[in-house]
């Protein structure tokens, strides 16, 4: 092959490839959300939150949470962080809500959404954190891995670091509704059939291992979905009758079939409606 025509191959390529990306204003936005093709962090000019101080029945996880958090926005150590456990019980809306606090707080944190489904990519995500001027929670909603999933060992970037290491200035907060972020009749299936069991799901179930805080979510009592809507109607100036608001939301939960912070939530969205009042 001719110089020419290696000199024309190169430039159709260079043509094709992807034109290199902006580094990102990280100065921008508080919150950001990780894209990829092409790789770009997009800002969120508005983050969907709940105020710390509606969040009720999980004082515990939200003081450890924001005690973590405020250690690493003050250049402290800090541990990664798995809440788990019960749905609709706030495991999302506690991150962002204590994002929200600590900036409140005059730290400069911010908060980077990483999609399940992109964990391959982390290690791009990463280098582009890396040398930004600021601090980051890396937030992984939903997280959980199937059989076949190999996404997990991306996961592995963050939590480990491999030989570089976790950037410092970087920290990863997942939420999941399983505590070993795969499902039980899995380990069970994978054990049973090994040759060495002891070994089979070893790699997947560790994995949940490497977050330093576990904090769990159990789903609410009564007293605690009641005193939720309560303090929502407080927040939002709704004034409606202890025993009248009392007998609705029960027939509202009774419909859904569920009890949680999620179905509080909604059935206090209907009753804003109904009382002419905006919330978001």
């Amino acid at each position: 092959m001719t110089g020419a025509a290696l000199t024309r191959i190169a430039e159709a390529l260079e043509r094709l490839a992807p034109p290199p990306q902006r580094a990102p204003d990280i100065g921008s936005a508080a919150a950001f959300v990780w894209h990829v093709t092409p790789d770009r962090l997009e800002p969120v000019a508005k983050v969907a939150k709940v105020e710390l101080d509606l969040l009720v029945g999980v004082n515990r996880a939200r003081d450890t949470l924001l005690a973590n958090t405020r250690h690493f926005a003050q250049g402290l150590p800090a541990n990664n962080a798995l809440l788990w456990g019960a749905r609709g019980m706030g495991k999302s809306s506690l991150v962002k809500a204590v994002h929200a606090a600590i900036r409140a707080e005059g730290h400069d944190l911010k908060l980077v959404e990483l999609a399940r489904e992109d964990l391959a990519s982390v290690g791009r995500l990463l280098n582009v954190l890396r040398d930004a001027p600021a601090r980051f929670v890396l937030f992984c909603d939903d997280l959980s891995f199937s059989h076949d999933d190999q996404h997990y060992k991306s996961l592995k970037a963050v939590l480990d670091g491999g030989i570089e290491g976790r950037p410092d200035n970087v920290i990863l907060y997942a939420t999941s509704n399983r505590r070993h972020l795969m499902p039980r009749d899995m380990i069970e299936n994978e054990r049973s059939s090994a040759i060495s069991p002891s070994e089979a799901v070893e790699e997947k179930v560790s994995l949940s291992d490497r977050f330093g805080l576990w904090l769990g979510f159990h789903p609410c009592s009564q007293d605690d979905y009641l005193a939720m809507i309560e303090g929502y109607c407080a927040a939002y100036g709704i004034v409606v009758a202890s025993e009248v608001l009392r007998a609705e939301a029960i027939e509202w939960q009774a419909t859904r079939g569920a009890r949680s912070g999620r179905v509080a939530w909604q059935f206090f969205t209907d009753l804003a409606a109904r009382h002419g009042v905006h919330v978001g």
